[in-house]
C-alpha cells in the first residue's frame, strides 16, 4: 500500500499551483464558493470547534471563521497550505496527512479539547492514498468529540466506491445518519454521481 496520496501521484506537475489560481479567479468572478460551509454552519451552534480536513487553500475554513467558529484547516499539500495562510489569515491552516492525523499534530495543547465537527468537502476521500480511506476515517473520529459529526462530500468513483465507503464507516465505527446528492441536500439516489454523508460519532 502507498502512502503517498492520489493528489500528488494521479496529478501533473503544476496542479497545486493551477488549482489555487482556479479558485482565487473564481473568487474574483463572483461564484459561489461557501454552499460546504453554509450547510456546516446550519449543523452547528454558534462558536463551535470544526475540523476543515483536506482544507485545500482554505475557502471553506475562511467562511467558517467569519461566521464566528473555530477552524483548524489541516491538508497534505504545502502549497495549498501556503495560499490558505496567504488568502484566508484568521484560521490555523496545518501541513499534515490525514492517514496519521490527531489533535498533537493539529497544535492542540493541554486541555485537549476535540473538534465538534469535521468537514472533508472537495472529493477528499478519492484523492487520498489507495487503501488509506479506512485509517483516514478512523483518525477524524478521534479528534472529533463523541455525539459530534463527520460530513464528508465527493464524487462517485470507480477506485472508491460508496458501497467500500460505507464499509469503511462502519470499521471505523462511526454511523451513516443521512446521506444527499448535494451540498443543498438534494435527495441521493443510486443514480447520484455524488453523495454528501453525515456521520455520528458515538
Amino acid at each position: 500500500m502507498t502512502t503517498r496520496p492520489r493528489w500528488f501521484t494521479d496529478t501533473t506537475p503544476g496542479h497545486s499551483e493551477w488549482y489555487v489560481e482556479r479558485f482565487r479567479t473564481m473568487a474574483d468572478e463572483g461564484a459561489d464558493l461557501a454552499g460546504e460551509a453554509r450547510l456546516i454552519d446550519a449543523m452547528v451552534p454558534p462558536a463551535s470547534r470544526i475540523l476543515d480536513a483536506g482544507c485545500g487553500p482554505g475557502r471553506v475554513g475562511a467562511v467558517l471563521h467569519e461566521r464566528g467558529h473555530t477552524v483548524v484547516g489541516v491538508d497534505a499539500d504545502p502549497v495549498l497550505i501556503e495560499a490558505a495562510e496567504r488568502d484566508h489569515p484568521g484560521p490555523r491552516w496545518v501541513v499534515g496527512d490525514l492517514a496519521t492525523v490527531d489533535l498533537a499534530s493539529l497544535g492542540e495543547t493541554e486541555p485537549v479539547e476535540p473538534f465538534d465537527l469535521a468537514v472533508v468537502p472537495g472529493n477528499v476521500m478519492v484523492f487520498l492514498a489507495p487503501d488509506s480511506e479506512r485509517e483516514v476515517l478512523r483518525h477524524l473520529r478521534d479528534c472529533v468529540r463523541k455525539g459530534g459529526r463527520i460530513v464528508l462530500g465527493f464524487r462517485r468513483e470507480r477506485t472508491y466506491p460508496f458501497a467500500r465507503f460505507d464499509d469503511d464507516v462502519v470499521a471505523a465505527g462511526l454511523t451513516l445518519e443521512h446521506r444527499f446528492a448535494t451540498w443543498e441536500l438534494d435527495p441521493f439516489t443510486e443514480d447520484s454521481d455524488f453523495a454528501v454523508s453525515v456521520l455520528r460519532v458515538g
